[in-house]
């Protein structure tokens, strides 16, 4: 049997308990400690989650030597510092995307030495299910004949402007926390058909109330390696739409919830008028998101959605922002 993870978290975020907590728990993986900077606050979230340690500030937690891998879901303008101290600590990082707040940031992860071959892994989690690599598979084997369009929308009502999405400090934007998701699927599609994503045009709005320079809503217009159109949407104002729909002269295939795959694994293949719907499991993407993450540090597997990954990635999402007439998220690092 596998050696399990030994994982610490740098906050008592919501979102850890899907990303990490449960996956862990599911696949045998040790939740060594959690860090907030309020010890009374990282205490309570350990004893609801069952996790060994506590700790009132993340820099104890990086120096635990029982923590071996690091998972990051600090606000999107924290993700490179703190992905930077745990190189530097010696751990292994799985950081919630985007990866930093611009392509600049992301690279200074680059530029740092890594000389026992750390693993550095964002969190595109959707990326590891069997749905979505079935998606792949069908795109790039011409099962739907020549591909003419592709359609991702990863839009929810995010109606709490105290949330730190609607945060220009903390590098929020639907362009940030969603369309970073639509870009790397749109980037794994033009992928398999063998070339690279081209965004050509972007729209976005703002909304009345809160900081002009952070988009509720944004349209990615690209295209594909064949010249096929991709319209990527975004957006903070709902209504929840998190498909992934590819268009071909044969047909079509619809993955009716690639985030959301407990709720709903439906991938439907239509092709010449007959419907196919398969399903894949529900098995969260999260558990198989971890389950990557384990073969990449104990056994050295390849990592889809690594550094140099990460990078071009925010190439894209800073691109778009510059098409769309909007200033790039600030770094809050030298």
């Amino acid at each position: 049997m596998t050696q399990p993870l030994r994982i610490g978290i740098l906050g008592a975020a919501r979102i850890a308990g899907r990303a990490v907590i449960e996956p862990a728990k599911a696949l045998g993986h040790e939740l060594v400690a959690v860090a907030a900077r309020d010890l009374g606050r990282a205490q309570a979230y350990a004893g609801e989650h069952g996790i060994a340690r506590a700790y009132g500030s993340y820099s104890e937690l990086l120096a635990d030597p029982d923590v071996e891998v690091v998972y990051n879901p600090s606000p999107n303008s924290e993700h490179v510092k703190w992905t930077l101290a745990a190189l530097r600590a010696g751990k292994h990082v799985l950081s919630e995307k985007p990866f930093g707040s611009n392509a600049a940031e992301a690279k200074l992860v680059a530029a740092e030495p890594n000389p026992a071959g750390l693993v550095i892994f964002e969190g595109f989690h959707h990326r590891y299910h069997p749905a979505h690599l079935r998606l792949l598979d069908l795109v790039g084997s011409g099962a739907i004949g020549e591909v003419t369009r592709l359609e991702v929308n990863m839009k929810f009502d995010c109606d709490d402007l105290a949330d730190i999405r609607w945060s220009w400090p903390l590098s929020g934007g639907s362009l940030m926390d969603l369309g970073c998701y639509h870009l790397h699927v749109a980037r794994n599609v033009a992928e398999a058909l063998g070339g690279e994503l081209r965004p050509l045009a972007v729209r976005a709005t703002r909304l009345e109330g809160t900081d002009p320079r952070v988009d509720a809503t944004a349209v990615v217009e690209a295209t594909l390696p064949n010249g096929a159109p991709a319209v990527l949407e975004s957006s903070l104002e709902g209504p929840a739409d998190f498909t992934v729909r590819v268009t071909g002269t044969r047909g079509t295939i619809l993955q009716a919830d690639f985030i959301n795959i407990t709720d709903d694994d439906r991938l439907i293949l239509t092709v010449d008028g007959v419907d196919t719907i398969e399903h894949h499991g529900k098995v969260s993407t999260y558990t198989h998101q971890l389950r990557a993450v384990a073969a990449a540090i104990r056994e050295g597997a390849g990592v889809p959605t690594g550094l140099a990954n990460a990078i071009a990635n925010m190439e894209l999402v800073d691109e778009c922002y510059r098409l769309a007439g909007l200033p790039l998220r600030q770094s809050t690092l030298g």
